[in-house]
């Protein structure tokens, strides 16, 4: 509480850092109850003169928080820069950007949750309302700003395995966050001794009530796996070197790969595949390239079956204009016919799009994934139709991430289809990570998932968040699993939201009725 200079910051780099052991792939949760009574006990002491001003005032908590916030995004997100050595000669300069840039631009949000609930500090448990409220607002805010980043939410961190993932459908991933901040920073109360007793059991009674719905819900839950469909889906996992991925030299092999591993028998006792599932830009070609590729897939594919494959779209420019590439999902069916696709909505900035991309080209800057030129956006969502009955919501790459992309607007949908190439990021956490943030999808939309990736974790999901099947990281292989069922969803993303909110108007009340009492107090 009384530090300050380089201990302040190292205690505050620290106690974020150490955050990062909470989420995938070491999932030690109870290392929250260090770090954020940390952070509490440092915010005790950040306070300005009082004749600097609101802004001078706030300033310390402000520090505080971004240097927490610096460590927990330098923790948990180094591995980005592993995708900028891949092309090395073009990109490795922009290696400190990825691993201390974007990290200290993300710790601004924390850095101004600290400052808001400084503004509603107080003694005892109003204080730790008053942090809980601002970190559910900085994770929702996080969310959208400069076109939204909301991975390592740290709700993730309360959510280690599927019992603890099942509130999710009630709050959502915002309200999980802003609740999973008041639990572990309950313990502060005991250092500073004021409402410690109530403190610690309302936070007990909130980790009770969110394990005991996840019991509850599992045992809802239960029974009745295999779809009405009786769905096979083969999942393809080729774990293609990214280094090689657009070598031409390269393209027949892989391509190869992927319709040999598609055409493997399947196990004695199991089902012929009714689909079969590639990863994101599996396909090392544009289709309109390559007229025999269709008919080597007809080949490949038994009567019946379909393929879906990500991969690379050509729009030819109307009047002049230059062409456009997308990131899509193709449906291909035992006749070598494209029968339905879908293309990404929500692209990567500065991966697969480059923004203010006039002006930064002049300074010879492009888009990591530059194969291309970059991306194009498509305008809207829909649902991709499969043979067989199935309604599939798209989720291309880190489209996973973001709550709202897994409901479309009608409601409609059989299951979740998540595409990615997380071999941009080698042997890291950042899989693990992608992996446990498609889970919770599952969890909100009550819909199985399909997860192909191209050197992993290729998974599928039940309803409940359960991995019911996966494919080690970097191995090459496939997977035959039942397609789940879909369950029947008592939450909509508009609950989840309202929800959210009665969440933080709550505790911001608590927070000024606290502060207004402790303010009379003093008088």
């Amino acid at each position: 509480m009384l530090s300050w200079g380089a201990r302040r910051i190292a205690l505050a780099l620290f106690a974020g850092a150490i955050s990062v052991l909470a989420l995938p792939p070491f999932n030690f949760f109870a290392v929250l109850f260090v770090s954020f009574p940390i952070l509490v006990w440092l915010l005790d002491g950040a306070s300005g003169p009082a004749d600097a001003g609101v802004l001078g005032r706030l300033r310390p908590a402000f520090a505080t928080g971004w240097w927490f916030g610096l460590g927990y995004f330098v923790a948990g997100l180094w591995w980005l820069g592993n995708a900028l050595l891949v092309e090395a000669d073009s990109f490795a300069w922009a290696l400190p950007l990825a691993v201390l840039g974007l990290p200290a631009l993300l710790a601004i949000f924390y850095g101004l949750a600290t400052a808001v609930a400084r503004l509603m500090w107080s003694d005892g448990l109003g204080r730790i309302a008053a942090l809980s409220a601002a970190f559910g607002l900085a994770e929702w805010v996080r969310s959208f700003a400069l076109t939204g980043f909301p991975w390592n939410a740290i709700g993730y961190a309360a959510m280690p395995a599927p019992i603890l993932m099942q509130s999710a459908e009630i709050v959502g991933l915002y309200g999980i966050s802003a609740l999973t901040v008041f639990v572990f920073s309950a313990p502060a109360l005991i250092g500073t001794k004021r409402a410690a007793v109530p403190g610690i059991l309302l936070a007990l009674l909130l980790f009770l009530a969110h394990a005991g719905y996840g019991w509850w819900s599992l045992q809802r839950l239960g029974g009745d796996q295999a779809a009405p469909q009786e769905a096979i889906i083969r999942i393809v996992q080729p774990a293609i070197d990214q280094s090689a991925k657009w070598d031409a030299s390269e393209r027949e092999r892989i391509f190869s790969r992927l319709l040999s591993l598609s055409a493997l028998a399947p196990r004695e006792g199991q089902l012929r595949p009714t689909h079969i599932i590639w990863p994101e830009t599996a396909l090392p070609f544009l289709l309109t390239e390559n007229p025999g590729a269709l008919s080597r897939i007809a080949d490949m594919l038994q009567v019946g079956q379909t393929l879906v494959t990500g991969a690379v779209r050509r729009e030819d420019g109307i009047g002049g204009a230059p062409e456009r590439y997308y990131n899509t999902i193709y449906a291909i069916d035992d006749e070598g016919q494209i029968i339905g696709s879908a293309d990404k909505t929500h692209l990567v900035p500065f991966g697969e799009y480059l923004p203010f991309e006039a002006m930064l080209r002049r300074f010879g800057l492009s888009p990591v994934a530059d194969s291309f030129g970059g991306f194009t956006a498509a305008e809207r969502r829909s649902l991709l139709d499969l043979p067989g009955g199935l309604g599939a919501v798209p989720l291309i790459c880190y489209e996973a991430i973001f709550p709202e992309l897994s409901e479309l607007p009608d409601g409609r949908g059989d299951l979740l289809l998540n595409l990615t190439n997380d071999a941009w990021y080698g042997l890291t956490p950042g899989p693990y990570q992608h992996l446990r943030q498609a889970q919770l999808r599952s969890v909100e939309t009550r819909l199985p998932m399909v997860r192909a990736a191209n050197s992993g974790i290729s998974a599928a999901t039940d309803a409940a968040g359960n991995i019911i099947a996966s494919l080690p990281l970097g191995d090459s292989g496939v997977l035959d699993v039942a397609l789940p069922a879909r369950k029947g969803q008592f939450w909509s993303v508009k609950s989840r939201e309202f929800n959210f909110g009665l969440i933080i108007a709550t505790m911001i009340l608590f927070a000024l009725v606290a502060r207004r009492s402790k303010i009379y107090s003093s008088d």
